[in-house]
């Protein structure tokens, strides 16, 4: 059964923000485990090797990686339609995609090099030197977030692509690695973790791992690789994810574990 509103009002705050997605207040001394309801389920290409994934205006906007299959894309969510795509040259391994303003940025894996495009076009605007790998990559609306497969995040001056400062992801077990597609949700940096299917919900100003979300359930099927794919609907209240080449991408809800 689909669960009503009451299933994932908060009943605490974040960041001064009442919370309409969590189930409970996420608690980085003791971390709860939330669950995924399925509550619809979008068409997705399921050839996309997917790296990054962004809603904005009523749109998907997806990176893929891979070299030489590399491409970023405008997708319609409830068809799964793409209707705008821009592939990259063939020695570029795609990575992480965000929205900032006007601009959507795209990282890649080992080349150094991100690139920025006008959100509306797809033209290529400008590049930056990217020193480690690139991973993923969100924003606070301040800053750019960057991942690099470490327990670390980077955060980015959005216009001189300069680090600010860089936190290290921890929970009670101790460091968090391989942190991989990255979302900021609701005062939180949510970072899909390279090689399983759970989510790190990461409390920005301390790295601390407040929270995780498991997936499981959703992979199913011989050529579905891993999780990879977070994006919220900061107007509507939903999180959508999705992983490499799954042919469906969902909306969930989240369900504590007590």
């Amino acid at each position: 059964m689909i669960p009503g509103p009451d299933c994932f009002q908060s009943t605490g705050s974040v960041y001064g923000q009442t919370s309409g997605l969590w189930p409970r207040p996420p608690d980085a001394t003791h971390p709860p485990v939330f669950f995924c309801r399925v509550i619809h389920a979008y068409p997705h290409d399921p050839n996309a090797f997917t790296q990054g994934l962004v809603f904005e205006d009523g749109y998907f906007f997806e990176g893929t990686g891979l070299k030489g299959q590399s491409s970023l894309r405008k997708i319609i969510p409830e068809t799964g339609r793409i209707v705008k795509i821009k592939s990259l040259p063939p020695r570029y391994f795609g990575e992480g995609v965000t929205v900032f303003n006007d601009r959507l940025i795209q990282l890649t894996w080992k080349s150094k090099v991100g690139f920025v495009y006008n959100k509306q076009s797809f033209e290529t605007m400008n590049t930056f030197l990217w020193p480690g790998e690139g991973w993923g990559i969100t924003t606070d609306n301040d800053h750019l977030i960057v991942s690099d497969g470490s327990d670390r995040l980077y955060f980015l001056d959005p216009e001189t692509f300069t680090v600010s400062h860089t936190i290290r992801i921890r929970d009670p077990n101790g460091p968090v690695v391989r942190l991989n597609e990255l979302e900021f949700v609701e005062g939180y940096i949510l970072a899909n973790i390279w090689h399983t299917d759970r989510i790190a919900v990461i409390v920005p100003e301390t790295g601390r791992v407040a929270a995780w979300i498991a997936l499981d359930g959703l992979r199913k099927g011989p050529r579905r690789g891993v999780a990879n794919g977070i994006a919220y609907d900061r107007k509507g209240g939903r999180l959508f994810v999705t992983g490499k080449r799954w042919p469906d991408l969902f909306e969930v809800v989240l369900i504590s574990d007590q």
